[in-house]
């Protein structure tokens, strides 16, 4: 095989590489803890415990209204239950980035249809786009009938929260 022939199967093998997405991963466990609205820590098998970040929401900061009742009705859903957790990536904790199933009920959605987190839109692109409309029309519905945290006159997502100097525009 000559070095042209060389340099196209390597580049044809990393086009491929690049346009394929990583595969979807799954773990299922028990989930042993509740850091929040929107984090979670699963046991899988007998030892190992995994920290979870669910995918697609934002929960209020702890500090923040509605973050303890975030936290609550999370854990209402899914403590000391089995979960399934569908991920491709981690953060840049070393967090699992998850959709979280109880009995094949998507659990990060329904925190935001209790209202108890923001549809995350800055990380939408990362969701499959069935998922991505069904958490803007869950987010759209609990601001309408004000569900939640929508009661409040102008809650601050916590991406701003976190951050209020870059939510004002200062460096």
């Amino acid at each position: 095989m000559g070095s042209q022939s060389i340099r196209t199967l390597l580049c044809a093998i990393a086009l491929f590489g690049i346009s394929v997405p990583a595969a979807a991963a799954e773990l299922e466990g028990r989930v042993v803890g509740v850091s929040d609205g929107d984090t979670i820590t699963v046991l899988v098998g007998e030892h190992d415990s995994v920290k979870v970040r669910l995918t697609g929401i934002d929960a209020p900061e702890k500090a923040q209204p509605f973050g303890s009742v975030s936290k609550k009705n999370l854990s209402d859903h899914v403590y000391e239950k089995k979960v399934t957790v569908e991920w491709e990536k981690r953060d840049r904790y070393g967090r699992v980035l998850g959709r979280v199933l109880v009995n094949g009920t998507d659990v990060c959605l329904e925190q935001i249809r209790a209202g108890l987190a923001w549809h995350y839109k800055q990380y939408a692109k990362d969701q499959p786009a069935s998922l991505r409309v069904a958490y803007e029309e869950a987010e759209q519905l609990a601001r309408q009938s004000k569900t939640g945290l929508w009661r409040e006159p102008n809650p601050i997502p916590p991406w701003e929260f976190r951050h209020p100097d870059r939510a004002r525009g200062e460096k």
